[in-house]
């Protein structure tokens, strides 16, 4: 009898769909309309893993420009691990990133660092949920961000961010099931987030701010229509403990952690201002 074959290729749009399914099965709660923009932040990003044609892995590695790159999505059909399966799509992944920083949220950075020793822990994220109660009242303040230009948008982004991420931003911010707020000061955006319908319930991210005050009116605006009953999930970076302040302030409950991890030096970017990761799949 052959040996089963193993092999790797980029995937197309439509299998996308098939990972984030993947995730709905593994419990990471994705977003109902997530597919379209992780595709378009790197359209040769996702790898899968088929066994005689047959998909069994995948892992995404997206790279922001020359100099950083993300991983996520690395899931191997339970049936076929411990076969040397995952390995292979990892290193297709880091090969395709070739020298950039390479960043990634893991559960089990253990796990991660074993395997992968260049990988290094950077700090803790947790994941708070909210069980929507009061319905907050809108500041003033709060404009949408589709009226505002985007190059407005694409300029803040990329200085809380670190890095450029236009085509899936333009996407993010305007999926269906979603709604981005911010705050304009002296003509520049000073705060913006995005709250997204997920396979149950809402999840908000990014949630970025120049301060405690305004990352507080973007969070109470973007729940205010969230139905009572409904949960909200948020991902706030231990090293900003100003938003894990406010979570803690609204009562929001912790679900898990997560380490963000390294293959190189940490990029210097201002977590002061992150009260809320984008997603744990692309950073």
């Amino acid at each position: 009898m052959n040996a089963a074959a193993f092999s790797i290729r980029r995937m197309e749009r439509n299998e996308i769909d098939l990972a984030i399914d993947w995730a709905e099965a593994e419990g990471w709660n994705p977003g109902v309309h997530d597919a379209e923009c992780f595709y378009a932040a790197d359209p040769n990003g996702f790898l899968i893993g088929l066994l005689d044609d047959k998909p069994v892995g995948m892992v995404s590695a997206v790279a922001y420009g020359e100099s950083y790159g993300f991983m996520g999505f690395y899931m191997v059909k339970p049936e076929v691990r411990n076969r040397t399966y995952g390995v292979q799509l990892w290193d297709a992944g880091l090969r395709y990133l070739e020298n950039r920083c390479i960043g990634l949220d893991s559960v089990r950075p253990d796990l991660v660092s074993h395997k992968k020793p260049e990988f290094k822990p950077a700090y803790t994220n947790y994941r708070f949920r909210w069980t929507k109660g009061e319905r907050f009242v809108q500041s003033s303040e709060i404009s949408e961000v589709s009226q505002v230009p985007f190059s407005l948008v694409t300029v803040y982004d990329r200085k809380v961010f670190g890095f450029s991420r236009e085509n899936f931003l333009k996407c993010w911010i305007s999926r269906p099931g979603s709604r981005a707020l911010g705050i304009i000061r002296d003509d520049e955006l000073a705060a913006y987030g995005v709250v997204r319908q997920c396979r149950e319930g809402f999840k908000i991210g990014p949630l970025f701010a120049d301060n405690a005050q305004y990352a507080r009116a973007v969070f109470e605006a973007l729940t205010r229509e969230v139905k009572p009953g409904a949960n909200v999930y948020l991902d706030t970076p231990e090293r900003n403990p100003e938003a894990v302040r406010i979570a803690q302030s609204y009562g929001i409950t912790e679900v898990f952690r997560t380490t963000r991890m390294y293959n190189g030096e940490e990029p210097a970017v201002p977590l002061d201002k992150w009260f809320g990761v984008t997603s744990f799949e692309l950073g």
